[in-house]
């Protein structure tokens, strides 16, 4: 994955570092981005580049994940001075990323159903299995409606506290427990009806 802005980055994305996942961006590192120090842009990028990533991939799939990863961060580098500091940096770097995925799922019509890589497992039978379970869950979330997908994969995947969730999506914090139950029944009814 090429960095955006002309950012060195070397780390692949394909292997999240789980230190980096945890970190919280310090207000000082974004007030020296904002003014324009690469370094702390470059910091900012590889703090939480693979969250972003991982996110992109639950909504949108490995092929586009990187270009709108990419996409993401050209628009919060461009944006930063926007950024009020009244949630957590994370929470609007979320918002700009789920309304980046959201936006793309809008104008493709036709997805294609993604290869997921599962990690293997000892007995090949059960690797099939878990395979055939791993692409069961991908194909019924491909089949949510993109607002329910992406609370689904913001608490599921990425984590968020409902408070969060509401804040990324801008929507009230009660309203992002109905969805999310209303995602979870729709993924078992979907999940359900694959295996009939």
């Amino acid at each position: 994955m090429v960095p955006p802005v002309g950012i060195g980055i070397t780390s692949s994305m394909g292997q999240p570092d789980e230190r980096k996942s945890t970190e919280t961006i310090a207000s000082e590192t974004i007030a020296a981005a904002i003014s324009g120090d690469r370094s702390a842009l470059r910091s900012i990028y590889q703090a939480t580049s693979d969250r972003v990533f991982r996110l992109m991939v639950r909504m949108v799939g490995q092929q586009d994940a990187d270009d709108l990863t990419q996409q993401t961060f050209v628009r919060a580098f461009t944006k930063l001075d926007q950024f009020s500091g009244e949630s957590k940096f994370e929470t609007w770097l979320y918002r700009l990323a789920t309304n980046e995925a959201l936006q793309h799922l809008r104008r493709e019509k036709h997805r294609r159903t993604e290869e997921l890589v599962v990690e293997p497992t000892a007995d090949q039978t059960d690797h099939i299995e878990q395979d055939e379970r791993v692409a069961m869950v991908r194909q019924a979330l491909d089949q949510l409606d993109p607002e329910l997908r992406a609370i689904f994969t913001l608490k599921e995947e990425s984590g968020l506290s409902y408070q969060e969730i509401a804040q990324t999506l801008d929507i009230p914090e009660g309203t992002v427990g109905s969805r999310l139950n209303r995602a979870r029944r729709e993924l078992r009814r979907l999940i359900d009806g694959s295996r009939e």
